[in-house]
Order: structure tokens, then sequence, then C-alpha cells
């Protein structure tokens, strides 16, 4: 409990106000809302996010994920979803720490300390939560604890990240981090496609170009990819489409037929039902109530929000 208030603490001074902060440890990021956030879609990237105040809800497809301070939420691969604050108040603000997953770093510990045969989970999952335990809270204000010493930060931020990393790696639940360091796992060959789609997802290829991309069969594609993203290969496309359609209609001022077309959309009644779909409302309506409600919006697809 001490090293929580701690964390809430800091985390409270080097965030004061809403919003998403680099906060000068690398690869790290603070996050802060003082209020409850509707749905926004966001790409997370591979990395962990520790709640220390309030709760997230995260929808990958049908699946829900909700974390706070019992729980904390680890994504292996890039993966689309919608996120939102579902607790949070002036009085006590939804608070977060988000750590990237340093893949060379978790390669040179996967090395050193093998994989115990308890510790190892069947799930290939791209997103998991994981339950806090005592070591995890103590790396993350050993983490935060370095804000309070700028000059530190050079020499210790690395040890730190590193502990951190080493929790998450030999915890009871490291099974799909570890898949993800072995050049040879199904989880490597999907983040390899799913890197290779997000660069290319305005395209229309076709679900055997990104096996290729995998260097797997299209059956052992498809199946393999949905287990981890909880979606198909082509409702992830689609989900990374709309994901920056409404970005650039919201932040880019763009008209509902233009964003569709910028993001591979040939036909805008295509768009229009497919943006439907997903947001609940058409994308002229979606634009103009959001700008009216005056709601944050999240860089996608190539950024991400704990």
């Amino acid at each position: 409990m001490i090293e929580r208030n701690l964390i809430i603490d800091a985390i409270s001074r080097h965030a004061p106000e809403d919003g998403t902060f680099e906060c000068g440890l690398p690869g790290v990021t603070l996050i802060r809302w003082s209020r409850p956030i509707l749905p926004m879609p966001v790409v997370y990237r591979p990395t962990m996010c520790i709640v220390a105040q309030g709760k997230k809800r995260a929808m990958l497809g049908s699946e829900v994920f909700i974390y706070d301070q019992s729980r904390y939420l680890v994504a292996s691969v890039d993966l689309p979803v919608m996120g939102s604050v579902i607790e949070a108040s002036v009085e006590k603000p939804y608070l977060c720490l988000q750590v990237d997953l340093d893949i060379k770093v978790l390669a040179e510990l996967s090395v050193e300390f093998a994989e115990k045969p308890s510790q190892g989970t069947a799930s290939t999952a791209g997103l998991m939560l994981h339950e806090s335990d005592p070591g995890i809270l103590h790396a993350a204000w050993r983490i935060l604890s370095l804000l309070d010493k700028p000059d530190d930060i050079r020499a210790l931020a690395p040890l730190a990240t590193r502990e951190i990393l080493y929790r998450l790696l030999t915890g009871p639940d490291s099974g799909p981090v570890r898949r993800l360091l072995n050049s040879g796992s199904r989880l490597k060959q999907i983040s390899r496609a799913i890197v290779w789609m997000r660069e290319n997802f305005r395209e229309n290829w076709s679900i055997e170009d990104a096996a290729d991309v995998a260097n797997m069969s299209r059956s052992a594609f498809h199946s393999n990819f949905k287990a981890i993203t909880l979606l198909s290969p082509l409702e992830f496309r689609t989900q990374l489409r709309l994901q920056e359609a409404r970005r650039l209609m919201l932040s880019e001022d763009l008209d509902a037929a233009s964003a569709g077309f910028e993001v591979g959309y040939s036909s805008p009644s295509q768009f229009s039902r497919e943006y439907r779909r997903a947001f609940g409302v058409p994308p002229s309506k979606d634009k103009t109530e959001q700008r009216y409600m005056h709601i944050p919006h999240f860089q996608v697809p190539s950024g991400a929000s704990a």
C-alpha cells in the first residue's frame, strides 16, 4: 500500500494535467485523466500498463479487458483497440504508468533467466491481464523515483527499466512475451506480419500476401492471427483504416468521403457502413458530435495510450 501511494503521488506531480506525458524516462509514459473518457480508437504497441488509480477498459473485437490497481495489462503485439477511462474524478484521477517492451532487453533477460516450467502459459493472446504483485509495484516505484533525481536518470533508468521487464519475464504469465522473443514462434511470425500490415493498411492486399510475410500457409496464418489478435486479418486492416479515417476527420478536418478515400476505401457507402458498425454512428455525424463535445483525440494508428 505504501508503494502504491508513492506511485500515485509521483504520477500526480509529474503529470499535473490531463493528458499523456513523455516524462524524460526512455520508454516511459505517464497518463492522467480527471474524468471518464468515452471509447476512443488507439493502437496499443508492445507495452505494459500499470494503473495506480482509477480504471480503464480496452475492447479488442468483442473481448473486453478491464484493468485497475489489481491488474496490469500487457500488449505483446500491435493491436487496434477501443479504449475508455471508466473510473476517474478530479479528486481521484485515473493515473497510469506505461512502459514500452524493449525487445532487446527482454531478449537478453530471456537468455540469462530461463523460463521455469510452472511459469509458462498456454495462451497465445497478444493482449493479456496480469495480477499485480509487490515485485511489479516495487519496480514501478523505482522507475518513477528517478523523476525526482534527473541527474541519475542517464545512469539508473536502464537498470530500473530492466528490473520491471525482468519482473514481467519471470512472472507466472510470461509465456506470450517469451514467445515473442523466439524467432521461430507463431507469435513472432504473426508480429512480423502485423508490422507489415500496419505499414500497408491502405493497400488492398490479400490474406495470402500477409501470410507470405509471416512465412505461413494461408490457413495456419488465419487461425494463428485470430488466436493472437482476436480479429481476422481483414478485420484487423479494417480497424486500422477506420481508426486512421477518424483521426483524419477529427484532427485534420477532412470530410468523410476524403478520409475514406485516404485510408483505402474506393466506395463511400462501404466506408460509411463499416464506420457506423465500428463506432455506432455515421462518419459525418460522429465528426460533428465529437467536435461539439470537445473530446480529446489520440494519435492513431501509430500512437498508444494506456
